[in-house]
């Protein structure tokens, strides 16, 4: 699946997972799912570092959506209800406690997720953009959204006319803040939740528009989009925390919080604050079902030298967990009550670690002048020195969360229920390839809502199913082509025998987390389509036995999954390869495999990727393939410069469609890659399948020969 996340802070998000992204121009969560990264934004720590940003390339300036849709016909209906949310909007800017003139609505909850509940789904109720990435502006008299390339077809069909839509990364696309500099006279306040923005991204902010002489305003107390949505605002979610089993997680809380308290003692903190939600999950060893898709909950977590506290809603507690979470010395708090407690910490003068790309601006902003308040005057030693020259603030230790790394460095337990479990969804997918194939030869005629329906039965018969880990792309011929479509009843699409069909799926179960994509044609598809194809695989099969010396970071090895593509002028507007957590987020950092080279995190033992090179021809078809890999220690000749040398080693094994493949372009190697990863797929899955999902199998496991 490509991350996004990516929503401006998407850290895990796709295809990124995510920190802060330039001036604001659109929003992500890390993915849905490749990581892309700005090598011109700033950062405040140089330890392992990842800023995910969506983008794409082209020249295309922007243009009211009501020009994109003229073929569509009449939306009025959609545009009258747009128009009536806008103007609630805007007639609060006017309130004497708010007085604004223009208002930013972002994609992420308060803690930089991706994937978010439906209560905070805010961007996507204001503009009816229902996309995971994107980032809407509303002033008081125009409205703009902006969108990076894997969703721009899909906000031309959803946008009003109402909206503006700005396709972020294009050439003559202004960032956020350029177009609020540009339309709004000098001396203008903006407003913000700050809940709903990193620290780093507000900063950034605030220093973009200062240039006109604008003013950035912290709404702490309510939230703009809220106050319209009222009570048909879905409620919160409360469902039940449970935990992680220990045969999963492969370390318990205690061995966990002992070596985050000695990164503390070692960078001279007191406390950490934790707010990236699987950072939570991954660190106490629990889950929850607050969002779906990702199986975390909503909560904040503060680890002190002596102590720690979850900050939660405590409806969700069970006895069980209440229990686990008092032996290992964890006190329940309100979730409401994490700006009090931040006080609270200095009052106490606590030293934070605060990682400034995650942790929103609300928590930050509050420590800071808490901290002034407190000790100004007091003679407080206020600078942490850093002997390693990293940034340190008047209180706080600025770096990257330690929790981030540690999670996406998987031990021994975690990467045997991730290959576990890729076995038994590969079987899932057996049986459902065989089903669909003997559907389509007798002419039945399915949605790509009911073949979506259908994949997940299967897959709900597997042990240890919990949920989706996305929701799954079904796209028939041109709908391929939209990078995160996710069809809809009533308005999909039929699955065609005659066109290329994109499944891009995945699976959470307990002991890991599955992302898997193939493309197939049930007819004969056309030399351009087989040739297409043939250079994504060969992409894929180039960056599946990249071998690269440790300490290489991600996007060194993008152009491995490109070079096939370029040879021949082609190529595709999302990244590579984004992380994937241990029965946890499908997206997650700080790692990625982009084009873009701002995210310095290098491959580590250990680490897990996704290894998915596309093709897209717009209002035509789409294609991907795509597998989970995880890096590896490889046993080379020779170790230039002592450094060890790292590979890849496959976590999904399901068939490639060999019908697709045009073999003449084909090296004998990447002939022998192919078939010796079909006897991996036979080998492996078989023993788990009977009947007609067998021999399905079998017949698309064949070795390929050359002509």
């Amino acid at each position: 699946m490509i991350m996004h996340s990516l929503t401006p802070h998407l850290r895990n998000s796709h295809y990124c997972f995510l920190p802060k992204f330039r001036n604001f121009s659109f929003s992500f969560p890390i993915s849905h799912k490749f990581n892309f990264i700005n090598p011109n934004f700033p950062q405040n720590s140089k330890t392992y570092p990842t800023f995910i940003v969506r983008n794409s390339s082209g020249s295309i300036t922007a243009k009211p959506s009501s020009e994109l849709r003229k073929k569509r016909g009449n939306d009025s209906d959609s545009c009258s209800d747009s128009d009536q949310k806008l103007g609630d909007l805007r007639e609060l800017f006017s309130k004497p406690n708010i007085n604004i003139d223009a208002y930013i609505i972002p994609s992420q909850d308060a803690h930089q997720s991706e994937f978010i509940a439906e209560c905070y789904m805010r961007r996507a109720y204001i503009s009816g953009f229902t996309g995971s990435a994107g980032t809407a502006v509303v002033t008081k008299d125009k409205a703009a959204l902006w969108t990076d390339g894997r969703y721009f077809l899909q906000a031309e069909q959803q946008l009003s006319s109402s909206w503006i839509l700005m396709r972020a990364g294009n050439m003559g696309v202004p960032t956020t803040s350029e177009w609020l500099n540009s339309v709004l006279a000098p001396g203008c306040r903006i407003g913000i939740d700050p809940f709903l923005f990193s620290s780093d991204a507000a900063e950034e902010l605030k220093e973009a528009i200062s240039k006109r002489k604008h003013e950035l305003v912290y709404l702490y107390d309510c939230n703009l989009v809220d106050e319209v949505w009222k009570a048909s605002r879905p409620k919160a979610p409360n469902k039940p925390i449970r935990l992680h089993d220990l045969k999963y997680a492969g370390l318990d809380v205690s061995s966990k919080l002992s070596s985050l308290r000695s990164e503390l003692a070692g960078a001279g903190a007191s406390a950490i604050v934790i707010s990236m939600l699987d950072e939570v999950a991954w660190l106490l060893n629990l889950r929850g079902k607050d969002i779906p898709h990702s199986p975390v909950m909503y909560a904040y977590l503060i680890v002190e030298i002596d102590g720690a506290k979850l900050f939660t809603d405590n409806s969700k507690v069970t006895s069980e967990v209440m229990e686990y979470l008092k032996n290992a010395g964890i006190d329940l708090c309100p979730y409401e009550s994490i700006l009090s407690e931040i006080e609270s910490l200095a009052e106490r003068g606590a030293g934070l670690w605060l990682d400034t790309s995650s942790i929103n601006a609300a928590i930050v902003n509050t420590y800071r002048s808490a901290c002034d308040k407190y000790f100004s005057g007091r003679g407080y030693q206020n600078e942490i020195e850093r002997s390693n020259g990293e940034s340190s603030g008047r209180y706080a230790v600025y770096r990257s969360s330690p929790v981030s790394l540690a999670k996406a460095v998987k031990n021994d337990a975690e990467l045997e229920g991730m290959r576990n479990c890729h076995l038994r969804d590969g079987a899932a997918l057996a049986q459902f390839w065989s089903w669909l194939e003997e559907e389509i030869l007798k002419d039945v005629v399915l949605t790509e809502v009911q073949v979506a329906d259908k994949l997940l039965e299967f897959r709900s018969m597997q042990d240890g199913f919990l949920d989706t880990s996305f929701d799954t792309i079904s796209g028939s011929g041109a709908n391929g082509a939209i990078i995160h479509y996710k069809p809809e009843p009533g308005t999909c699409s039929i699955v065609h025998a005659d066109k290329l069909f994109l499944l891009d799926s995945g699976a959470q179960y307990h002991d890991g987390t599955t992302d898997v994509t193939r493309t197939v044609h049930f007819g004969e598809p056309s030399s351009r389509q087989r040739e297409c194809f043939t250079r994504v695989l060969q992409g894929h099969i180039a960056l599946d036995q990249a071998v690269f010396p440790e300490n290489t970071p991600g996007f060194v090895l993008d152009a491995f999954a490109r070079s096939a593509l370029w040879k021949i002028g082609l190529d595709y507007r999302h990244g590579t390869g984004h992380g994937v957590g241990a029965a946890l987020n499908v997206h997650e950092g700080p790692q990625s495999i982009s084009f873009r080279f701002g995210n310095m995190t290098p491959l580590l033992k250990g680490m897990v990727v996704s290894n998915e090179p596309g093709y897209y021809e717009d209002h035509s078809f789409g294609i991907r393939i795509e597998n989970l890999l995880f890096v590896k220690e490889l046993d080379t000749p020779n170790n230039y410069g002592g450094h060890a040398y790292l590979g890849f080693e496959k976590l999904t094994f399901v068939p490639i469609q060999t019908k697709l493949i045009e073999v003449s372009l084909l090296s004998d190697a990447e002939i022998n890659w192919v078939n010796d990863y079909h006897k991996q797929v036979w080998e492996k899955v078989s023993t788990l399948l009977d009947g007609s999902a067998r021999q399905w199998l079998w017949n698309n496991t064949r070795p390929l020969v050359k002509p």
